[in-house]
């Protein structure tokens, strides 16, 4: 609907429903029904049926948390429940629906968070098999344990780590998210470029401010080098984020070009802490100068000009990140499709805190 007509609708609306009016609160029932009397008299029957489709009024099913809270049964917050389960998203709401459904059709009136989880395990079983019904099980349990979660996010430049750790972060319920290079903005303001020259430059250029000198055949060698040194100079402002996590006991998303496996396997975690790295790689040179170009285009201050001059470069480091990822044996999600590849990173994830959680029942078991 146009912006003019929707404005005059609901002009009208508020007008018919002030009549006769001497309180403030009308029901949602007699604003739907207004509504829809008047898109019946101006208005296609197609807005009309659109208009009826989306505010279909639901049977309010009440949850009691495991907090002993009583609250209102949502589907948007269950289909998030799903998600890192790495199904799709037509398969989470076919099944959140059915969730939905077989509350309803039960009738008890108010269910408890398990009573919830047991009937979304069956529709798991039924849809997506028992591993995605075990993956959902110990998401739920890691939920409400309270744990600390840290993901680590590497990849090259243009990769797409901001972007599937932002959409990580909306999915999960994670509110602190780190960038490595605005640790690095913070560190130059600190210290000058005449102490630390390498920390001064582009990750993938940090090789020209090292003393030695290297022949061309050297170059690889070179960048390497420079990556490392630039990496380790922010290792301890990584490490500190990490640990001041650890001690408020909150979940963080740190991602950027400075992750790497060596720095997964310094952190000092407490034994309750899970950790997952993760490396998100794009494996067609095509594909990721498009991606230069197209932040060109999108967000002119990204420099993609100075990324697509230095493309060699940053693809010979992404060759080095995948293969130390390979060495180390820490994921490597391929981003061609983003939704494709958040899936798979969260995959990773239910995958590790699966394990860990094995791990836990196999220690209190040989105890």
């Amino acid at each position: 609907m146009p912006f003019d007509d929707a404005y005059r609708l609901a002009n009208a609306i508020r007008n018919q429903l002030s009549k006769g009016k001497d309180d403030k609160e009308v029901s949602g029932k007699e604003i739907r029904a207004i509504t829809e009397s008047l898109l019946a008299k101006g208005y296609d029957q197609e807005i009309l049926t659109h208009y009826r489709e989306k505010f279909v009024v639901r049977e309010v099913v009440l949850v009691k948390r495991d907090d002993d809270h009583i609250v209102p049964f949502s589907r948007g917050i269950h289909r998030k429940r799903l998600e890192p389960c790495g199904l799709d998203a037509e398969t989470i709401a076919e099944i959140t629906d059915e969730v939905y459904e077989q509350l309803i059709t039960k009738g008890r009136g108010t269910y408890t968070s398990d009573q919830v989880r047991q009937i979304t395990e069956e529709r798991l079983k039924k849809h997506a098999g028992e591993d995605a019904a075990q993956r959902y099980r110990h998401w739920s349990r890691f939920i409400r344990s309270g744990r600390p979660l840290i993901i680590l996010i590497g990849g090259a430049p243009g990769c797409g780590k901001s972007t599937i750790s932002a959409s990580l972060a909306a999915r999960l319920d994670i509110v602190r998210t780190q960038s490595t290079d605005m640790l690095r903005e913070v560190m130059r303001m600190m210290i000058p470029e005449r102490l630390l020259p390498a920390l001064h430059t582009s990750t993938f250029e940090a090789w020209r401010k090292l003393p030695l000198e290297r022949d061309s055949h050297q170059r690889v060698e070179a960048l390497v080098d420079g990556y490392l040194t630039q990496a380790e100079l922010l290792s301890v402002a990584l490490e500190a984020a990490i640990q001041r996590a650890f001690r408020e006991r909150v979940s963080m998303i740190l991602e950027g070009v400075h992750i790497n496996p060596e720095l997964a396997s310094k952190i000092a975690a407490p034994d309750d802490a899970i950790i997952v790295p993760v490396m998100i790689g794009v494996l067609s040179d095509d594909e990721l100068r498009s991606r230069f170009k197209g932040r060109g285009k999108q967000a002119p201050d990204r420099r993609s000009k100075r990324y697509l001059e230095q493309f060699d470069a940053i693809w010979d480091l992404q060759s080095y990140l995948l293969s130390e990822a390979d060495r180390a044996g820490v994921p490597i999600v391929r981003n061609d499709d983003k939704e494709e590849a958040l899936r798979q990173v969260m995959r990773v994830i239910i995958d590790q805190i699966v394990a860990d959680n094995r791990n836990d029942t196999d220690k209190r078991k040989r105890n």
